[in-house]
C-alpha cells in the first residue's frame, strides 16, 4: 500500500515538474495536457486523475516553482528609513529575483490574461505589496508612479535584456527616476 501512494506521489511530482517545465519553455497558454502527458510520461488520462481542474495544475506548478525562488523581501526593505537605501535594496532585490527566473517569468506574464483569476490577481497584488514598502507610505503620485514602474517585471526585461543595461545600472537608473518623482515640482531645475 505503501509502494502504490509512493507511486502515485511520484507520478503526480512528474506532472508538476512537466509543468513546470513546459511554462518555462512555451508558456502557459502554449501548454497543453497532451503535452504535459508526454513530457512527464505518462496518459493524459493520468494528468486528469491527478488534476481534474487547469486551476488545481496551475497551482501545483506555480507551487513547486516558487519553492525552487528565493524571493524578494520586502522585511528586509521595510526596516530601512530612509527612501533612497530603501529603493536600492528593494529594487536590487527584485532584479536579483527576475534575473534568476526570467525563463518562467517571462512567459508567465507574457499569458497573464490566461492564467486563472487567482493567480493572476495574486501576481498584480504581490507587485502593488513591494510598491506599497517601497513608497513607505508617500502619497506622492508621481512617486509611486515611479516605483510602480521600477518594480515591473516588463521594465527589468526592457532596460536588462532589451537595452543592455545590468542589474544595478537598472537599479541606480529607477532610483534616480524615483528619486526626481519624489522631490517637489518647484525644486527641480
Amino acid at each position: 500500500m505503501r509502494e502504490r501512494a509512493k507511486s502515485v506521489d511520484d507520478t503526480r511530482q512528474r506532472i508538476v515538474e512537466a509543468t513546470v517545465r513546459l511554462h518555462q519553455s512555451v508558456g502557459p497558454a502554449e501548454t497543453t495536457i497532451a503535452a504535459i502527458a508526454a513530457e512527464a510520461g505518462v496518459t493524459r488520462l493520468t494528468v486528469y486523475r491527478h488534476f481534474p481542474e487547469d486551476e488545481s495544475l496551475y497551482y501545483a506548478c506555480s507551487a513547486h516553482w516558487q519553492s525552487r525562488q528565493t524571493p524578494p523581501d520586502p522585511k528586509t526593505w521595510a526596516a530601512v528609513g530612509e527612501l533612497e537605501p530603501r529603493l536600492r535594496l528593494g529594487f536590487a532585490d527584485i532584479y536579483r529575483f527576475y534575473r534568476a527566473g526570467q525563463s518562467m517569468l517571462a512567459m508567465i506574464y507574457r499569458d497573464l490574461d490566461l492564467l486563472p483569476a487567482p493567480l493572476r490577481q495574486g501576481i498584480l497584488a504581490r507587485d502593488d505589496a513591494w510598491c506599497d514598502v517601497l513608497v513607505n507610505g508617500s502619497r506622492s503620485r508621481r512617486l509611486r508612479a515611479a516605483v510602480g514602474h521600477a518594480v515591473g517585471f516588463a521594465t527589468w526585461q526592457s532596460l536588462c535584456l532589451g537595452q543592455g543595461l545590468s542589474d544595478q545600472d537598472a537599479v541606480a537608473l529607477m532610483c534616480d527616476l524615483a528619486l526626481v518623482a519624489a522631490r517637489p515640482r518647484n525644486s527641480r531645475r
